[in-house]
């Protein structure tokens, strides 16, 4: 049980290229946003729309997955976990994000090869 009590699973779509950062001691690290949509029917039975969008963080194999197969607008899925940090801007303000830490990808969509990666 104590895998699932930190456990983010989302299907959605890549909203811009990702961003690549490779660092010093040779790891990659890639930030991307998905957007996630849920459709339901309002009080007129009108089907309405509402999307969402996670900042994620991959690092590593995953970042090298998501830079070379997960480019904008592709679906795919990603495993992991939240995590918050702050930081300060350029104007001295505390800053505070939540992002989603991919741990795998589902890439969805892809006619042949190997459509997971961990």
């Amino acid at each position: 049980m104590s895998t699932i009590k930190n456990h983010v699973q989302l299907i959605g779509n890549v909203g811009q290229e990702p961003s690549i950062t490779n660092l010093e001691n040779g790891k990659k690290v890639a930030r991307f946003s998905l957007a996630t949509n849920e459709y339901y029917k309002n009080d007129k039975g009108e089907k309405v729309q509402n999307t969402e969008w996670h900042s994620i963080v991959a690092w590593g194999k995953t970042a090298e997955i998501i830079e070379k197969y997960a480019g904008k607008g592709k679906e795919i899925g990603v495993s992991g976990k939240l995590k918050s940090r702050s930081y300060e801007d350029n104007e001295g303000v505390k800053r505070y994000v939540t992002e989603v830490e991919a741990n795998e990808i589902l890439l969805l969509g892809v006619k042949n090869g190997n459509t997971s990666a961990e």
